[in-house]
């Protein structure tokens, strides 16, 4: 047994969480893709906007965080706090592909603020729930709450500026 599970699974399971974190990267990239050569530049942004490429760069680095932390937890063992951990972690991932849908998909800034709102909860539940079973889990997951409250605030101020 390596942390409450057996040893076996363990790379699969590792698998199978990193693939749906990269999994809502890839449909988030989905409903980005054509809004940000089309859309997205055509609409005004405050002055403290990031480049494209640091925001690439961000979430280079997230997601396949996000997905180690799913694993973290669900390798804490079967448990009720786990299992509202990993309910708390499957939310979050669901909220961060919803928003790109919200925000680029529907080229709605209004909508991407309730969208990454949400998130932003679904994250700090995911923070809360698994600091019991998976205390770097939910360290791991502290810089990802950074990035989207910066997120939405750049989300609430463009949807501001275009209202």
């Amino acid at each position: 047994m390596i942390a409450g599970r057996a040893a076996g699974p363990q790379a699969f399971a590792l698998v199978v969480f990193l693939g749906l974190s990269f999994g809502a990267a890839a449909l988030g990239g989905v409903f980005t893709g054509r809004s940000v050569l089309d859309w997205y530049p055509t609409i005004a942004k405050p002055s403290w906007t990031p480049p494209s490429g640091v925001i690439g760069l961000a979430w280079t680095i997230l997601y396949p965080t996000i997905g180690v932390t799913g694993w973290l937890i669900w390798r804490a063992g079967p448990s009720r706090a786990a299992t509202l951990a990993l309910a708390c972690w499957g939310a979050q991932i669901l909220l961060n592909a919803a928003w790109s849908g919200l925000f680029f998909g529907l080229r709605s800034p209004g909508a991407g603020v309730v969208g990454i709102v949400l998130l932003a909860l679904a994250i700090a539940a995911t923070i809360a729930a698994s600091w019991r079973v998976a205390p770097v889990a939910a360290l791991l997951f502290v810089p990802y709450l950074g990035w989207v409250t910066f997120a939405g605030a750049l989300n609430a101020a463009i949807w501001r500026l275009n209202a």
